[in-house]
């Protein structure tokens, strides 16, 4: 990371400007452009100091203390466990040009990238036309939060987390930390609180994500051509946009304590407005500068979720948190094994983008089901993402999906909501690549793969796709398995099913017709 530059001549003012809003001790010596930006949201100042001293005791009030110990005494809700799919919503500004993918703002500025020509080319340079003036073209005017929990509900899925805050610094709820939101520019609308009470009147848990850490340097590529997020005029929005700081060279970074308090402000006018049941951040508060922040942030949300009789789900990736005081999640990824503690998988129908850009790809439900078996086979759960239109439209081809997907949970739910594993995830030739970013490198599933979960003493057997010969062995249950089989039953049947448990494994002769599409799943119930 190039060193920070020195502040040189800066107007007393906003040097007060900058004591004021910053601790006493610094994460990172401030820059000028630092500055710029702590001057232009000063007027928020009281406001920022209210949440934070919010914050502070109520995190030194209830059943956790900021600090790791403490926190290790969290214990992931029960219905969170049964719930097994989720939805995410990445839905802003961004959808506005639909290009590239939902880190368009960022690229838009860097030059050599597809996404600066595109900019250029259609809209003209970024002095002129800058990722701000997209705002006013984001109408939203087909927004219909009622019609949109109606799909989540039909999709099968427990509980829903939409983006409050992207890495573009655009608020998706009304804030009173900042003016570029939602509720004052582009919609004029509380996007966030409105799909708040369609979801819950929808009887599904309410979450929501904050993706702010990153804006400290989404918009550096403006630093180094003349462009709009030069002018202080625009600081408030587009953020320090701290240079040297490069995601996919060098992540790391150190946001000064202004940036840091901010970042705390911001996530807690998110839970006292919206008492969200799921948090979930972003990979960059993976810092160490966030540390203090992040302890004082759990014991906060915990501590006021205990106050209101809630059991909420706070979120991490990689090692952002320790391990017990929050729930891992794995993005676009799988893993190989039953992991004893719960986890979460997120990913998107669609291939190149979290967000909607025009001519993406999207998964098949099938896949998208496989991929749900066996996530929770090993613990999990599934965050499936969609990315609606500007105009505030979801893409027929997630719908088609999400309703695939509620159409089979429908017949096969009984296999997935309310489970736990077994002792093995299951058996069969195809084997999962494990890791974040491999959701599409594993290759198609077969019938003789096959997926356990249990539900008290009943076992389910899923095989992820129907034999051509409508012969199944399942060679983890052979007569040396220790689990007799005192009778089969297939989802969505009341076909009878011969079998006969050998050596080699459960033999089961499956009837003419299968029920539905995708995977199979198998009751079972142990002689007693």
């Amino acid at each position: 990371m190039k060193a920070s530059r020195p502040a040189k001549g800066l107007p007393l003012v906003w040097m007060a400007a900058f004591l004021t809003l910053t601790a006493p001790a610094f994460a990172q010596q401030p820059d000028r452009d630092d500055l710029i930006w702590q001057k232009s949201v000063s007027q928020f100042n009281q406001t920022r100091q209210s949440f934070l001293a919010t914050v502070d005791k109520t995190a030194k009030e209830g059943p956790f203390q900021p600090d790791w110990d403490s926190l290790k005494g969290y214990k992931i809700p029960a219905w969170y466990q049964d719930a097994k799919f989720g939805i995410f919503i990445h839905w802003g500004v961004y959808s506005v040009p639909a290009f590239g993918n939902e880190w368009y703002p960022r690229n838009m500025y860097r030059q050599g990238t597809p996404e600066f020509k595109h900019q250029v080319e259609t809209y003209g340079p970024q002095t002129k036309f800058g990722y701000k003036d997209f705002i006013p073209m984001f109408h939203a005017e087909r927004f219909d939060p009622k019609a949109w929990a109606a799909l989540f509900k039909e999709s099968g899925a427990k509980y829903v987390i939409p983006v409050a805050e992207h890495h573009d610094g655009f608020q998706m709820y009304q804030s009173e930390l900042s003016d570029w939101n939602a509720a004052k520019m582009g919609p004029h609308r509380d996007i966030i609180g409105e799909l708040r009470s369609a979801i819950l009147a929808e009887g599904l848990h309410f979450g929501a994500s904050s993706h702010r850490a990153e804006h400290y340097w989404f918009m550096n590529g403006g630093r180094e051509f003349p462009s709009d997020v030069q002018d202080p005029k625009y600081a408030s929005f587009y953020g320090p946009a701290h240079v040297g700081i490069d995601p996919e060279k060098n992540g790391t970074g150190h946001p000064d304590n202004a940036y840091l308090d901010d970042w705390l402000a911001r996530s807690a006018e998110i839970v006292e407005r919206y008492h969200p049941e799921l948090v979930y951040f972003d990979w960059w508060v993976e810092q160490d500068t966030f540390q203090p922040y992040l302890k004082r942030f759990a014991a906060f949300y915990y501590n006021q979720a205990a106050q209101k009789g809630q059991q909420v789900v706070l979120f991490r990736k990689n090692d952002a948190f320790p391990d017990g005081t929050t729930v891992l999640d794995i993005e676009r990824g799988q893993l190989d094994h039953v992991r004893p503690q719960h986890w979460q998988t997120d990913t998107s129908v669609s291939d190149k983008s979290w967000g909607y850009v025009k001519g993406d790809t999207y998964k098949s439900p099938e896949s998208l089901v496989w991929q749900l078996v066996d996530i929770v086979s090993k613990n999990g759960n599934l965050l499936l993402n969609i990315g609606p239109k500007p105009d505030g439209t979801i893409p027929e081809e997630a719908v088609g999906i999400l309703r695939s997907m509620g159409a089979w949970l429908k017949v096969n739910g009984e296999a997935i909501y309310g489970t736990r594993p077994w002792t093995i995830y299951g058996e069969g030739p195809t084997k999962v690549v494990a890791g974040s970013f491999h959701d599409t490198a594993t290759q198609p599933y077969t019938p003789q793969d096959i997926r356990f979960t249990r539900k008290g003493n009943t076992l389910y057997a899923i095989a992820l796709g129907w034999p051509s010969d409508r012969h199944l062995v399942i060679h983890s249950l052979g007569t040396g398995s220790g689990f007799k089989v005192a009778s089969v039953s297939l989802l969505g049947s009341h076909a009878a099913i011969r079998f006969e448990q050998q050596q080699d494994g459960l033999h089961l002769d499956l009837p003419q017709k299968a029920p539905g599409e995708y995977a199979y799943s198998f009751r079972l119930i142990p002689a007693k």
